[in-house]
């Protein structure tokens, strides 16, 4: 099966997106319109989400492996220590490795019911990210990708601390970092310049969400962990009580911002998509980032 990486090589920027595994039939029959939509413009990887505590873990290895055998997209699976001992994860990395995936984003997760509680490793589990990253390694031909945080995670002291621990995990043998969502570019490339820094230049993707509804933008707040920054509070407050506008201001507002990163020679964009896939194809769309074959 083809890396992340190698997709990521090509002349062109790329585009990737990214699912969360369906909760009852409904979702999955919504689920999958979204994936066969956005199959049609040959992404560059999928990417099936794993719930916080491993809630999802049977849903997402289920959904990642219809994507091997019925799709032609390239899967990237998830995979959380969070109340993981080590036999269990090797068990879902071995399960990974049977069916043909070769890609997984290495994450330590959020303890389950509270983000922000305190982390509490299993007894005979992992503590940090970089430790999933090695047992991948360990276990097979695997393409790792690690989360970054432009805004720094929630638990690190600062900015520079944060990054030193994103290195520590790049180092570890993964091979891409995929960044948490922002609302300015600038924050992502200040993210991009303090890995460089330290003398790291291993792919790092921008991840973004297109802003269709203020309820979009609550969850693009809560996922950052940073206010909306004036500049965007003044493009898309004055629509908050106008669904059409608001929509057509904040996908506006995410295509110029992908725009800006393009030309700052990011290698591809990742699209948050809520499992949803019309406002990605008119973004990717509006960016050049659809093959001419699609």
């Amino acid at each position: 099966m083809t890396s992340v990486v190698e997709r990521l090589s090509g002349r062109a920027p790329a585009f990737s997106v990214e699912f969360f595994p369906p909760r009852d039939e409904a979702d999955e029959l919504v689920l999958w319109r979204a994936i066969r939509e956005l199959e049609a413009l040959d992404p560059a990887f999928v990417s099936i989400t794993y719930g916080a505590g491993g809630s999802s873990r049977d849903r997402t290895i289920r959904t990642t492996g219809r994507v091997v055998q019925e799709t032609t997209l390239v899967p990237m699976a998830h995979l959380t220590a969070v109340d993981h001992s080590v036999a269990e994860l090797r068990n879902v990395i071995g399960w990974y490795a049977a069916v043909g995936v070769r890609n997984i984003l290495a994450v330590r997760g959020d303890p389950p019911g509270d983000p922000h509680g305190e982390w509490v490793a299993h007894p005979q589990g992992l503590t940090y990210a970089e430790e999933l990253v090695r047992l991948c390694r360990e276990l097979g031909d695997f393409c790792v990708g690690v989360a970054a945080f432009p805004y720094g995670h929630p638990r690190s002291a600062d900015l520079d601390t944060d990054t030193r621990y994103l290195v520590r995990k790049l180092r570890a043998g993964a091979d891409f970092a995929i960044a948490q969502l922002f609302l300015e570019a600038e924050d992502f490339l200040r993210l991009r310049d303090r890995v460089a820094a330290l003398g790291c230049d291993v792919p790092l993707l921008p991840g973004l969400m297109p802003l269709t509804t203020p309820r979009t933008l609550a969850k693009t707040v809560e996922l950052s962990g940073a206010p909306v920054p004036p500049a965007v509070a003044r493009r898309l407050e004055p629509w908050a009580d106008d669904p059409v506008a608001f929509r057509r201001a904040g996908v506006d507002l995410v295509t110029e911002m992908g725009q800006r990163l393009l030309d700052e020679g990011v290698p591809g964009l990742h699209f948050y998509t809520f499992n949803r896939s019309k406002a990605t194809r008119e973004v990717v769309g509006r960016l050049g980032l659809v093959p001419a074959r699609a």
